[in-house]
C-alpha cells in the first residue's frame, strides 16, 4: 500500500514493494492518490518503476523539442503543428519537470487557453502534448506511470462549419487583395470557394496533377492519406489557367506565409467595410 503524508503545503507519496522504493510530491492530494494507484497497477503488471531522477532532470519542453525534430517531419500536418508547438513552449506548463507534470497542471493549461482561443484549437494542442508523452513513454525510455493528458477532460468540439459566403463578401475580399503583397492570395481564395479544398491540399497541388482537358486535379496529399480527384468548375479552371508557373507546385508559398497574408487581408477587409458603412451613414445624416 502507498503511504501519503502531508508536508506543509504539499502531499508526499511513498511506495515500497518488491525491493522498489518510489516517492513523489504533489500539490493536491487527489493527484497524489491517482499517481499511487497508477504506479501500483503498473507494478502489479510487472512494469518497470518510475525513474524519478530522470523525470526531474527533464521538462515537458525537452520532450516537445525532441518531438519536433524526430516525429513532426513524418506527419502531414507538420507545418501547422510546428506553429502550435511554439505556442505550447511559451506557456509555463512547458517549463515543468516531468515529475511535476500532473493532470492538474494540464487542466490549468487547458482552461488558460480556452480563455484565449477556440475549443478546437485547444483540443489540437492537447492532442500534440498527449501524443508526445505517449512517444516518450513507449519509445524514449521515460517511465512515466501514466499520460496526464489522457486523464483531463477535453473541451467540447466546435460546431462543423457550414457557412458559405454571403452576397458581396467574396467581392470585398478580392477587392482588398489589391493592396496585398501576396500575389497568390486571390487565386487561393477563389479556388477554396469553388472547390472546398483545404489549405494544405491547395498548397500541395502540383502542375503534373492538373488536367485542364478533363477539368480535374488529383490531390495526393490529403488528410486521410488517400488521393482523390476534385472536379474543377469553369471559374476554378480559368483561375488555374491564369496562374504563372513558378515551380512544380501551383502555389509557391508556405502555409505560414499564406496564413499571415490571410490575417492581414481579413483585418483590411473589415476596416474598409466599417469605413464604408460610416461614410454611408454620414452621407445620410449630413
Amino acid at each position: 500500500m502507498a503511504t501519503i503524508r502531508r508536508r506543509k503545503s504539499t502531499w508526499q507519496v511513498q511506495i515500497r514493494r518488491q525491493g522498489h522504493q518510489l516517492s513523489r510530491t504533489f500539490r493536491l492530494r487527489t493527484d497524489a492518490e491517482l499517481w499511487a494507484r497508477q504506479v501500483e497497477a503498473e507494478l502489479d503488471r510487472g512494469g518497470l518503476p518510475t525513474d524519478g531522477r530522470k523525470l526531474r532532470a527533464h521538462t515537458l519542453a525537452d520532450l516537445l523539442r525532441r518531438y519536433e525534430v524526430e516525429v513532426l517531419p513524418r506527419k502531414r500536418s507538420a507545418d501547422r503543428e510546428v506553429y502550435m508547438l511554439r505556442v505550447i513552449l511559451r506557456d509555463p506548463v512547458a517549463r515543468l519537470s516531468l515529475h511535476l507534470l500532473t493532470t492538474t497542471e494540464i487542466a490549468k493549461y487547458r482552461d488558460h487557453r480556452l480563455a484565449l482561443v477556440k475549443s478546437d484549437t485547444v483540443r489540437r494542442e492537447l492532442a500534440i502534448v498527449r501524443h508526445c508523452i505517449e512517444v516518450a513513454r513507449k519509445e524514449w525510455g521515460f517511465m512515466l506511470p501514466s499520460n496526464p493528458v489522457q486523464q483531463v477532460k477535453m473541451p467540447r468540439a466546435g460546431n462543423p462549419r457550414q457557412r458559405r459566403t454571403y452576397p458581396g463578401e467574396l467581392e470585398k475580399l478580392l477587392k482588398a487583395c489589391e493592396a496585398s503583397r501576396c500575389r497568390w492570395l486571390p487565386a487561393v481564395i477563389q479556388l477554396a470557394v469553388e472547390t472546398g479544398m483545404r489549405r494544405s491540399e491547395l498548397l500541395a497541388m502540383r502542375w503534373d496533377d492538373v488536367d485542364l482537358e478533363a477539368r480535374t486535379v488529383v490531390l495526393r496529399n490529403t488528410k486521410n492519406g488517400f488521393p482523390r480527384t476534385v472536379p474543377l468548375s469553369t471559374r476554378a479552371l480559368n483561375v488555374i489557367k491564369d496562374m504563372p508557373r513558378c515551380g512544380p507546385t501551383v502555389f509557391a508559398i508556405s502555409a505560414n506565409a499564406l496564413r499571415l497574408a490571410w490575417e492581414r487581408l481579413r483585418r483590411r477587409a473589415v476596416f474598409w467595410s466599417c469605413a464604408s458603412m460610416i461614410f454611408d451613414i454620414r452621407q445620410q445624416i449630413f
